[in-house]
């Protein structure tokens, strides 16, 4: 029987590069910034929820616009776009892709810039309700490396990565025995939501099925 696991901490994130950097974007923003603020006119804005970035690199300069009540944020730079939600879920998967899909059609409006790959990612914290979290982890684990002191292994990582995709595995380091998931995948930028969404959804039920867990309802 799959371990049952609450999952108490979750996010959703999409990068979205542009196919040529928009150094314009590092100082003229005033009309994209209030476009997608109309756009975001049914989760209610605030302008006081917005953040300037102008340390680091140039990449890392632009603006951040936030909507607390839904815990989404979305920044726009020079060379690429992010769009961040925490506390995201299946249920609430349209309401999170109405938010970007708002904000980003109202960047490429007035912005001008033509957008080019998707870079996903979704984190999930995963409580088990029974089982000790490197139960879990044990079948991922190399013999080679725990043969290498006697005493137990207390925690351990596996990260694989392919050309368009990423799998993280580790120990969560914000849940007493907790688990943490990330997996990532890149998709071209025509790729439609329902089919982001659905792929999305497919590699997490791979990856329960692999780690032998089921999410716990009710």
């Amino acid at each position: 029987m799959p371990e049952p696991v609450t999952i108490p901490i979750s996010f959703f994130e999409v990068v979205v590069e542009y196919e040529q950097p928009a150094i314009r974007l590092l100082a003229d923003r005033a009309t994209i910034v209030q476009g997608i603020l109309d756009a975001w006119k049914p989760w209610t804005p605030n302008i006081d929820d917005m953040e300037l970035r102008t340390v680091g690199k140039p990449s890392e300069q632009g603006v951040l616009l936030k909507l607390p009540l839904q815990r989404a944020s979305f920044f726009i730079g020079a060379a690429f776009c992010r769009f961040s939600r925490d506390d995201s879920d299946w249920e609430t998967a349209d309401e999170t892709i109405a938010i970007f899909d708002a904000a980003v059609l109202a960047l490429m409006k007035f912005s001008g810039v033509v957008a080019g790959t998707r870079r996903t990612s979704i984190g999930l914290h995963l409580q088990p309700r029974t089982k000790h979290y490197m139960e879990i982890l044990r079948p991922f684990m190399s013999s080679l490396l725990t043969a290498l002191e006697k005493e137990p292994l207390r925690t351990m990582a596996v990260v694989a990565k392919w050309a368009n995709r990423k799998v993280t595995i580790d120990g969560s380091g914000s849940l007493v025995n907790g688990l943490f998931l990330k997996f990532e995948r890149d998709f071209a930028a025509s790729s439609p939501y329902t089919e982001i969404a659905s792929q999305l959804k497919s590699d997490e039920e791979q990856l329960f099925r692999l780690l032998g867990v089921e999410e716990a309802r009710g």
